[in-house]
């Protein structure tokens, strides 16, 4: 058997997994090294929010003596998964960041949460998220501030933060996430992880969001194996959601190369600053992907900040509609910002609202065209490096040198949640030098495509091995 250290806490899932079925690691040896991490490094990072050890160490024995039987198990059998405190899990104090719900227990589960705990995942703790994930950084006034484990001075990203941050440090094998605006793969980039966004449909809402376009349940992992295991338990319609697709795509457990494929090459989408760290990163990035076989040429998508107000209008509104009861009676124990969004939300007319529609339909006659040419389009995840830990997001920010809008200016992420029928997985494309911390590489695949997407993932993945030699150290 194998010992609780360090190198334990970085095992995949997949790797787990084969490790419990030939007696070669418990999933209480594994469960045992992840608090060690935890307590070690959780007053470091702030990660988490509510853990559940002792529970989870049963539920870890019960697991093992299902492997040492060698009978059958669940897909997820006995591995570690850290639930999003922004997810409904039933019974369970799901305070969704806020003052407001720190108390309240959910009569159910979000459909994707209960899926992973019925495949045999164990929820050993609860992850940090801004409050209602309504920001691209992870602090909040219940919660306070999450840091990056690749250098405590800067951000994990958000709003699944805590879920990235906790996962790049070892203290769980898998975490999920939603993404409304990047909220996956804002942090899978800006903490060395892997993170998908799956096509609208492709996995069910919960009831809190019912029809919201925008939203996506998506898995965050070390490996694109992991992130295709926690996919496959996910995905699929439910019962629950009218849109979840009826149609449910298996991913393999192994994937084929893509030699031959043709990949676009955008660096700003059409208007967003790109900072030359990241760009960088980025052109190496595209020269993995002709090494790999790959056609890789530049093109200009020609998206406009039309997309930015389309997005602010659906999210703005997004949050008035679900939150905006809630300030009469709960402003001042609220984030500031979350105040300024829903008084935004307020104010946009339906017209204004449908016009997100029509945005959505000029953007893709120009991403389409592209796809009628190539199988892919690449492009970076964020627009900056890093960025401070606890930094506000109304705070002014410049990027080569000039000015970007505060909030929106450096997550290239959420122009794929207007044109959401597109798969996008997040993958680790490099670090910064001036930070320390980890770059990412989106990787957009045509609408439904998840395949092609995954197969992409895989073969970069299997080229760069982020995780090889790399181990965050604080």
């Amino acid at each position: 058997m194998a010992n609780p250290d360090t190198d334990i806490c970085y095992i995949t899932a997949t790797e787990a997994i084969a490790a419990f079925k030939a007696k070669k690691l418990s999933p209480v040896e594994l469960l045992k090294a992840q608090i060690a991490q935890a307590e070690k490094l959780n007053g470091a990072l702030n990660a988490l929010t509510y853990k559940f050890f002792d529970r989870g160490l049963e539920q870890a024995k019960t697991a093992e003596a299902k492997y040492m039987k060698g009978g059958a198990t669940r897909p997820l059998e006995g591995v570690t998964c850290a639930i999003k405190d922004f997810h409904s899990v039933k019974g369970e104090i799901t305070t969704y960041g806020s003052k407001v719900f720190r108390d309240f227990r959910p009569e159910q589960s979000a459909p994707t949460v209960e899926r992973l705990l019925e495949a045999g995942a164990i929820m050993h703790c609860r992850t940090t998220t801004p409050e209602f994930a309504h920001g691209p950084t992870t602090h909040s006034p219940l919660w306070g501030i999450t840091r990056n484990p690749w250098n405590l001075e800067y951000d994990p990203g958000g709003s699944s933060g805590g879920s990235a941050a906790a996962l790049a440090a070892g203290i769980t094998t898998l975490a999920d996430g939603t993404d409304g605006g990047g909220s996956v793969r804002i942090p899978a980039s800006a903490c060395g992880v892997f993170g998908y966004k799956p096509p609208f449909g492709r996995n069910p809402l919960d009831t809190e969001h019912p029809g919201e376009t925008c939203l996506h349940y998506g898995p965050l992992a070390r490996s694109v194996a992991d992130a295709a295991l926690m996919q496959n338990v996910m995905s699929g319609p439910h019962p629950i959601d009218i849109y979840s697709l009826r149609d449910r795509l298996t991913l393999p457990e192994r994937f084929e190369g893509i030699r031959g494929m043709k990949v676009a090459l955008s660096m700003d989408l059409g208007y967003f600053e790109v900072d030359q760290e990241v760009q960088e990163n980025t052109r190496i990035a595209a020269e993995q992907f002709r090494s790999l076989g790959c056609t890789v040429d530049e093109v200009e998508l020609g998206w406009t900040k039309d997309t930015e107000d389309a997005w602010l209008t659906n999210w703005e509104g997004l949050f008035y509609s679900l939150s905006g009861e809630l300030l009469e009676s709960w402003r001042d124990e609220m984030d500031p910002f979350v105040v300024k969004i829903l008084e935004r939300g307020r104010q946009h007319s339906v017209s204004r609202f449908y016009g997100v529609h029509k945005t959505r339909f000029e953007m893709y006659q120009k991403l389409g065209a592209i796809f009628n040419t190539y199988d892919l389009l690449i492009c970076p995840t964020l627009a900056v490096p890093a960025v401070k830990a606890g930094r506000k997001h109304d705070e002014p920010m410049k990027i080569n040198g000039k000015t970007v809008p505060p909030y929106t200016g450096w997550f290239m992420t959420y122009p794929f949640n207007i044109v959401c029928q597109c798969p996008v997985m997040s993958v680790p494309s490099g670090f910064s030098p001036s930070t320390g911390v980890p770059t990412g590489l989106q990787i957009v695949g045509r609408t439904y495509d998840d395949l092609s997407v995954f197969r992409a993932a895989a073969a970069f993945e299997g080229a760069t091995k982020p995780w090889k030699n790399n181990r965050p150290k604080f």
